[in-house]
């Protein structure tokens, strides 16, 4: 009995400690955006995942060294500096989509890092969806405000909203 209250007494004290010992949770993001062209000409701007310069501003060179086939390795190179390396995980050009994972330490403020993009349509019109699941790029307790869950949503979500704004620019002046 005394060994049970002993056992008790000590997770009671312990609890708190736990509590505060969790650590990040993960991030999700996801935008979409509305084109006006057929999905199938939407999806033959992005569907290569080499050609992420050819569409996003941010982008100055995206070289894959297997092209399409799962296990690609990109190589982003940053407007004005920073780089990320991704690697291909899934590739479904019937579906229209395609999922990476950036290796952690880029220029992005987030670890565990992946992505899936997505093309839908109905006749004239498509939807491109652009999600995103990580975790901020600090991982202990009291992440600097460089590297917390905000900034990195933030970061995320600035990157996607300028890429699909720049698809939409360029598709429909075509």
């Amino acid at each position: 009995m005394l060994s049970r209250r002993l056992a008790l007494a000590a997770l009671t004290l312990l609890a708190p400690g736990l509590a505060l010992g969790h650590g990040p949770t993960r991030q999700k993001v996801t935008e979409k955006i509305a084109i006006d062209a057929p999905a199938d000409v939407v999806w033959t701007v992005i569907k290569d995942f080499d050609a992420l310069a050819k569409w996003h501003p941010a982008v100055e060179a995206s070289p894959a060294d297997k092209g399409n086939a799962e296990g690609s390795v990109r190589q982003l190179k940053l407007q004005g500096g920073g780089a990320l390396t991704e690697t291909l995980e899934r590739y479904n050009a019937e579906g229209k989509s395609y999922s990476y994972r950036a290796k952690d330490g880029g220029a992005l403020p987030v670890t565990n890092y992946t992505s899936t993009l997505t093309v839908s349509g109905e006749g004239n019109k498509s939807v491109v969806e652009w999600r995103g699941a990580f975790y901020r790029g600090f991982p202990n307790n009291d992440p600097p405000p460089d590297q917390n869950d905000e900034a990195a949503v933030r970061a995320v979500t600035g990157v996607y909203q300028a890429g699909l704004a720049n698809l939409r620019r360029l598709v429909e002046k075509r």
